[in-house]
């Protein structure tokens, strides 16, 4: 037998009623053949297959990369994602101390349209937590795209602006009454909320 593999394929494709038959196994450019007798039952369970699919390839994913988070928020991205109660809370913060700059280029967001951004990209941490949300403007946001900015630069100006946010938090009303809004879904943990908060 000139390949151990291709006698395999014929074992397997002399069986009945099997749900696919190879047709070439050549590695990763392998064919097979769906067998029509189990095509209106793959249509009919698509929605439940296709989930099984994603839940193993999920455990697949995460088993080989245990350090990157999200990995179920990014095999499926959320339909909906709000960051409206976040952006009323800087909103409320900014109208109190107008003097809130914005930390990549210093710019002024009094008077501004806010735009909500994840200093680091949504698409690696895949969530919307509190400590990762700051305003600044729509095209300073645009420009900054999925990158991740330099820590060594404005890490710390982050540090000062959340500080500030937290001071103003327990100094007015308004602002802790946003807060309060924004704590119920854009933070996940209690410990996190009234350790750091």
């Amino acid at each position: 037998i000139k390949n151990p593999g291709q006698s395999k394929v014929y074992k397997i494709n002399e069986q009945t009623h099997l749900l696919y038959y190879f047709v070439a196994l050549e590695g990763i450019f392998s064919k097979f053949e769906i067998n029509e007798e189990w095509v209106d039952y793959l249509i009919r369970n698509r929605t439940i297959l296709l989930e099984w699919v994603r839940y193993n390839l999920i455990g697949y994913l995460q088993d080989r990369n245990p350090n990157v988070p999200g990995i179920v928020e990014k095999v499926q991205k959320p339909e909906k994602r709000d960051l409206r109660r976040v952006s009323d809370y800087w909103k409320t913060i900014i109208e109190i101390d107008p003097k809130i700059k914005e930390i990549y280029q210093k710019v002024s967001l009094k008077d501004k349209s806010i735009s909500i951004d994840h200093f680091v990209p949504w698409s690696y941490v895949a969530h919307d937590e509190m400590w990762n949300l700051n305003p600044t403007t729509k095209s300073i946001n645009s420009s900054k795209s999925n990158n991740l900015p330099d820590w060594g630069i404005y890490f710390e100006r982050l540090a000062r602006l959340e500080f500030q946010s937290y001071r103003l938090l327990w100094e007015y009303e308004a602002v802790h009454k946003e807060f309060e809004k924004c704590a119920k879904e854009h933070i996940n943990n209690d410990d996190i909320r009234y350790r750091v908060y």
